[in-house]
């Protein structure tokens, strides 16, 4: 089900190509290099999937790392429609800002391994996006899965402890300080380790 709103937020999404040893490594214990590469895509597909459910396709950009012409990214803009970007140098939050800021008007960016955020949670955060400054959906981790803004705010990118469990506490002090109003609506977990793939796995066969 589609936002229906008069400005809808454009999203970006952030994915490597599935190569073995070099997307999912953490899963490689359980699955091996080439399981965990296949693990990744699956996550890829399902993360495109859930976007095109809350969103027109128009309105999404897949913004691509490693190999941009991989096939996994030409399926996805086939099957979907969705446009393909290649992301930027610099660290995360450099490329986060840079395709926040890439687009016109509110924009939301989620990274591809969060199979908690549903095309439900994506359809609340564009509402809630209507009425805050910025929404975050914090992660279980200490740090977030999808963020959105209005305009360009330097402060919640620039020396962030990126991959730390410092991440979310970092970001809200910035948001205080620059005094916006945030909505924070669920609390999401991504897919990291092994542990984290069975749980989705899990959940998949209910």
């Amino acid at each position: 089900m589609h936002v229906k709103s008069e400005v809808l937020p454009h999203l970006h999404l952030l994915a490597k190509a599935p190569l073995p040893g070099q997307a999912k490594t953490r899963l490689s214990p359980l699955l091996g290099a080439e399981g965990a590469a296949n693990a990744h895509a699956e996550l890829v597909r399902h993360c495109v999937a859930s976007a095109c459910q809350a969103l027109p396709a128009e309105k999404i950009t897949l913004w691509t790392a490693l190999d941009h012409a991989h096939p996994l990214f030409i399926e996805l803009r086939e099957a979907f429609g969705v446009t393909l970007r290649a992301q930027p140098e610099g660290d995360l939050g450099a490329r986060v800002r840079y395709a926040l800021n890439s687009t016109p008007g509110p924009a939301m960016l989620m990274g591809s391994d969060c199979p908690s955020i549903t095309s439900a949670l994506i359809t609340t955060c564009a509402q809630q996006l209507a009425n805050f400054e910025v929404v975050i959906l914090p992660a279980e981790d200490g740090g977030y899965g999808l963020i959105g803004t209005h305009h360009d705010y330097p402060a919640l990118f620039e020396g962030i402890p990126w991959g730390t469990q410092s991440v979310l506490t970092t970001t809200q002090q910035r948001i205080e300080s620059l005094g916006l109003r945030a909505a924070y609506p669920a609390t999401i977990w991504d897919v990291d380790r092994p542990d984290d793939w069975q749980r989705w796995k899990a959940l998949e066969n209910r």
